[in-house]
């Protein structure tokens, strides 16, 4: 027989209405009472209804996610990852929306008016317009960029970003630092407007190389299923192989080293590898990297996001994560 809530009540030795104010407003109870509360009605596999918690708070206990490209990315399931952590520690919901071309991002805002119901909007990864941040801002709730462009200026209630431009230079001065000048840099093709911090991180690769005389060859490739074979083919095409190749992200970097290593090179006696992220695998396969913290990153836009809900003020709206480099087994000094 399902439990109800005057049996949690009973179970925890409380009132009916402490029972429902430790589920819709547990700012109202300790946390002592709400423990007891929670403990009771996991016993008795009780829940308090959606509807009626969003009915009595005002709110609809769900968060649009707006982010771009393929959810199984590393960084995109990290970032899923720690705001679901976050978010349903405290009764909310995520809606994804997906923004891999820009039909779908015009759908999506086309459609925002019957989306109002949604107590928050985060935007991960990729430059929004004028236009649609004033179509966002109509929808009256807070706006908040994870790795967004210039998130101050377009509105943004709050952001968190990685620190690219370091990153990058880091990544560029450490090959540099190793003696190599014949250096190749690996991205994708993906829309620029779409990946906002994939094309900054691009930029300051590129101008950090050029303020030291240094000029990258530059490798696209899509993200089709034999993308990294088509890069090495790109490569042994050219007239001569870099002696070190950095990559947009560890994505490409881990493969590209299997298949390098399968064409009889050696890595890093013939050719340095770094990547970007400091993936799951990473330091598995002793990759040089740059380290972000996506999960990391992502409690910390929940965090705000939920103030910002509860219309409490930010001491840090606009906060930068540092990146780090990690130098492992696959960059090494150029040997002449």
């Amino acid at each position: 027989m399902k439990s109800s809530i005057q049996d949690v009540a009973q179970l925890a030795h409380v009132s009916i209405s402490t029972v429902s104010r430790s589920f819709t407003r547990p700012d109202l109870v300790s946390k002592a009472t709400r423990d007891k509360v929670m403990k009771a009605a996991d016993e008795l596999n009780f829940s308090i209804s959606r509807s009626a918690a969003a009915l009595k708070t005002g709110r609809a206990l769900r968060i649009a996610v707006l982010i771009s490209g393929r959810l199984n990315l590393w960084f995109s399931s990290s970032i899923m990852e720690g705001l679901n952590e976050s978010f349903h520690d405290e009764g909310y919901d995520i809606s994804i929306y997906q923004m891999s071309s820009a039909e779908e991002r015009r759908a999506f805002f086309d459609m925002l008016p019957v989306r109002r119901n949604v107590d928050a909007v985060i935007v991960i990864s990729f430059d929004i317009d004028s236009n649609e941040i004033r179509q966002l801002r109509s929808v009256d709730v807070p706006i908040i960029g994870i790795n967004s462009s210039l998130p101050e200026e377009r509105g943004f209630n709050a952001a968190v970003r990685i620190d690219d431009k370091q990153g990058s230079e880091l990544a560029a001065r450490h090959l540099i630092t190793l003696g190599h000048r014949d250096i190749a840099y690996i991205r994708t093709d993906r829309e620029v407007t779409l990946h906002f911090s994939v094309q900054g991180r691009f930029d300051s690769f590129m101008t950090c190389c050029k303020s030291n005389d240094v000029e990258p060859r530059v490798f696209v490739t899509d993200e089709g299923k034999n993308n990294i074979s088509k890069v090495v083919t790109q490569l042994l095409s050219s007239d001569h192989m870099p002696t070190a190749i950095a990559c947009q992200e560890d994505g490409i970097a881990i493969p590209l080293l299997f298949q390098l290593e399968r064409n009889g090179f050696t890595i890093p006696n013939d050719i340095s590898i770094i990547g970007y992220d400091d993936s799951t695998y990473a330091r598995d396969l002793g990759l040089t990297t740059i380290r972000q913290t996506p999960v990391e990153m992502a409690h910390e836009a929940a965090r705000m996001t939920l103030a910002l809900i509860d219309k409490q003020p930010l001491d840090e709206p606009f906060k930068t994560f540092p990146a780090q480099l990690i130098v492992r087994s696959t960059t090494a000094r150029l040997r002449h």
